[in-house]
């Protein structure tokens, strides 16, 4: 085989592009909607025109000014993920790939949040926020079926956000807000020698020189930081209904750090026999790009009467920037680049809250949430699907100033299926997938 041929593949094994771009469960792509458990009590409807949730330092700015005084919110969400491979898989030979089916690959992952407004007397209020909008988790047992493709996958995305926002009539005021973003990336994946060594006549004739015969291992992890900013406007149009609109910006990343191989001792000894693929599988510095998506936000808060309102969402995310990632390797291994053709998506939620008494408020809603994969573009590292949100919440206000908010959402995705290559072997198949949502929040007014 060639230097070139053996240089291509070992850009495609890394596979760090597909992990970049993988999925998750609970929102479209590798977004987490997961920064209010009051919102996500009724599917987050109406989260960027609501009063009274703190949240909306990130999500529409402008809302801010609705708050009196100072004001402090810390939300925990625990996200219970399971995914279950139903498919198969054939190396380059047509045989079965061997192993199971990975088991559950999902994980328990808690994502916390905390957020403080405070308004000034002249209309201006100042809020600041620590979330996490996008990322993912999942991890497979080593030698599954579908291990050329992914072992690990673990993706955290942290924003610190400072915004403002300032009244300019009793019933319309605007903010904006600059975010400071890290973002941290570990992937894993196992890589087919066996497979490499076969597709090379003066190689074929050795015992390892087969697929499946001499696995190895590829990990990535790589971390930047990244700047972006968010406007909002809230309207009042009368007493009893609001409307707000809020846009976050997309943000860039070049994510920097090591590509960590584990290749067999016989296999690397072939290598090493030749000065032009000597250098190949080693480790050294990686570059991938990444960019977050945009995102617009329309929602709707009506209250109907002192004891029932009803909200809306609408929003886009500009998954189409997602369009390429190329990787860029310290050693002789050429840039990688993987489209992926992503298409911009939009979620729309609709709840409702009822004021049981001065202590209790109950609240449900539902949600629909496209996708921007198609089927040629899904990887194990974790399936993407349209999916509906099923919520419930409850708000106890403990004393005037103490309020504790409670939430549950079940998240099932439409037929999750995969249909994927990857060094030589082939995964397709189904997914039993879903997600279950535990949220509890306090706040405090002083």
């Amino acid at each position: 085989m060639s230097a070139t041929r053996i240089t291509r593949f070992s850009v495609l094994a890394l596979g760090i592009a597909g992990a970049l771009a993988a999925g998750q469960v609970q929102a479209a792509g590798f977004q987490l909607k997961e920064n209010s458990v009051k919102s996500m009590g009724s599917s987050f409807a109406g989260t960027a025109a609501k009063k009274g949730d703190a949240s909306v330092v990130v999500n529409n700015p402008a809302a801010m000014t609705r708050f009196e005084g100072t004001t402090v919110q810390a939300d925990l969400t625990v996200i219970d993920l399971n995914y279950e491979f139903q498919g198969s898989g054939r190396d380059a030979l047509g045989q079965p790939l061997t192993g199971g089916n990975g088991g559950n690959a999902g994980d328990v992952t808690p994502v916390p949040a905390l957020s403080v407004v405070h308004k000034l007397d002249n209309g201006v209020a100042l809020g600041a926020m620590v979330s996490a909008p996008f990322g993912l988790k999942t991890e497979y047992e080593p030698g599954w079926a579908g291990r050329y493709a992914a072992l690990t996958s673990d993706v955290k995305i942290v924003d610190l956000t400072l915004s403002g926002a300032i009244d300019i009539t009793d019933r319309f005021s605007v903010g904006v807000g600059v975010i400071a973003s890290r973002a941290d990336v570990t992937l894993s994946k196992a890589v087919d020698f066996g497979s490499l060594l076969f597709a090379n006549p003066a190689t074929r004739p050795l015992p390892f020189a087969r697929p499946q015969a001499a696995d190895g291992m590829a990990e990535v992890q790589g971390d930047d930081n990244g700047f972006g900013w968010l406007v909002g406007a809230h309207f009042r149009p009368t007493d009893t209904l609001s409307i707000g609109v809020s846009y976050r910006s997309e943000i860039d990343y070049e994510l920097s750090g090591t590509a960590d191989w584990t290749v067999p001792a016989n296999v690397q000894a072939v290598f090493g026999s030749n000065p032009a693929t000597a250098p190949l599988f080693r480790d050294g510095d990686a570059l991938a790009k990444l960019t977050t998506p945009s995102i617009l936000q329309v929602a709707a808060s009506w209250q109907v009467s002192d004891a029932f309102a009803l909200n809306a969402t609408y929003a886009e995310t500009g998954w189409s920037s997602l369009r390429e990632v190329r990787i860029d390797f310290a050693n002789p291994d050429p840039d990688s680049v993987e489209p992926f053709q992503w298409r911009d998506t939009f979620f729309a939620a609709l709840g409702a809250e009822y004021k049981l008494n001065d202590a209790w408020t109950l609240r449900g809603g539902v949600a629909y949430d496209e996708t921007p994969t198609s089927l040629a573009h899904r990887t194990p590292r974790l399936p993407d699907a349209n999916r509906i949100f099923y919520s419930v919440g409850a708000s106890w206000q403990l004393s005037e100033a103490l309020e504790v908010n409670f939430a549950l959402t079940r998240i099932e995705p439409r037929d999750p299926r995969i249909d994927t290559t990857s060094g030589g072997s082939r995964v397709a198949g189904g997914f039993d997938g879903y997600a279950n949502l535990y949220g509890i929040s306090a706040q405090y007014r002083f």
